[in-house]
């Protein structure tokens, strides 16, 4: 029984990262159903017993999620061109199922998100991500690397981790506007509380983006600083690097206590290698550093 309901999510597995892989395509439910090998007669209801919600509105929300992504992040695109690889014959009808979804225009929402509405939109989506699909990890997983010390600009975001994306946004406006581009500097985030502190005000991230340049400290907006080198236990993620706490979790609750070693007077943190939404967000990948005595 274990073996096969390992399977049945194995195969549910597949069909997320073609959705994932495929937003720009005719993503109908015989094409779907068939990278999972279901009848395509049962696999919508099979879909939502198991995600809580239909094949239909996942893909809706994985195109949302994109779109948003593009224009909180990344100004290149017009707000035309997301709409059509949303799946949107016309921006205005864009427009309204973004306005209808979170509260704003995606020409407002591109200038001053809302990330409230935001955040509560995409809970079903998350939801869905995770159930039965959280990752393992082992002590094959973990390896130990002598790491050197790397000169930082940091962003630091404190306070509710609602308002996170606001500091994203300023932080990669910074660093595009310096040329640290994330292909040629380093990306890190230097976890300073909990995921999910008791109080949202005492939530505590670095951004931080390596480099030798001269860091012109610009008040509360960009400092100096520097990740200390030293031996760390690292752990590679694959997939869902939005959240890393399993992961963490691993470390500090299984590997940690049987490795015989002790963590070293610095936060842990992480690189992240490759984003969403350049690559499909199964495809993303970060690695995550427990500094070690």
């Amino acid at each position: 029984m274990k073996a096969a309901l390992q399977n049945y999510h194995a195969r549910m597995q597949r069909v997320l990262d073609h959705i994932d892989r495929h937003l720009d395509d005719d993503l109908d439910l015989e094409t779907v159903s068939g990278v999972a090998a279901f009848s395509k007669f049962h696999f919508h209801r099979q879909f939502t017993a198991t995600f809580g919600l239909s094949v239909h509105r996942y893909i809706q929300l994985a195109r949302m999620k994109r779109a948003s992504h593009r224009l909180a992040y990344r100004d290149a695109q017009s707000v035309t061109e997301i709409a059509m690889d949303a799946g949107y014959d016309a921006p205005d009808a864009f427009a309204r199922a973004f306005r209808q979804r979170f509260g704003q225009s995606p020409s407002t929402f591109r200038k001053s998100p809302d990330w409230e509405p935001w955040l509560a939109a995409f809970g079903p989506l998350d939801n869905a991500r995770s159930k039965f699909m959280q990752k393992s990890f082992t002590t094959d997983d973990v390896t130990i690397r002598y790491v050197p010390p790397t000169p930082v600009a940091i962003t630091e975001h404190r306070g509710d981790p609602a308002t996170l994306g606001a500091t994203i946004q300023r932080f990669i406006a910074w660093r595009t506007a310096a040329g640290l581009h994330p292909r040629t500097n380093p990306t890190f985030n230097v976890w300073r509380s909990e995921r999910r502190p008791a109080s949202p005000a005492d939530y505590s991230v670095d951004l931080c983006v390596g480099t030798d340049q001269p860091i012109a400290v610009n008040g509360d907006e960009i400092k100096a600083g520097e990740i200390p080198g030293g031996r760390c236990a690292v752990l590679r993620v694959v997939g869902n690097t939005d959240n890393l706490e399993p992961a963490a979790l691993y470390l500090y609750r299984d590997w940690l206590p049987l490795s015989g070693e002790e963590a070293r007077d610095f936060p842990i943190y992480c690189q992240r290698l490759s984003f969403f939404p350049e690559v499909p967000e199964h495809e993303a990948v970060a690695e995550l550093f427990l500094p070690l005595k």
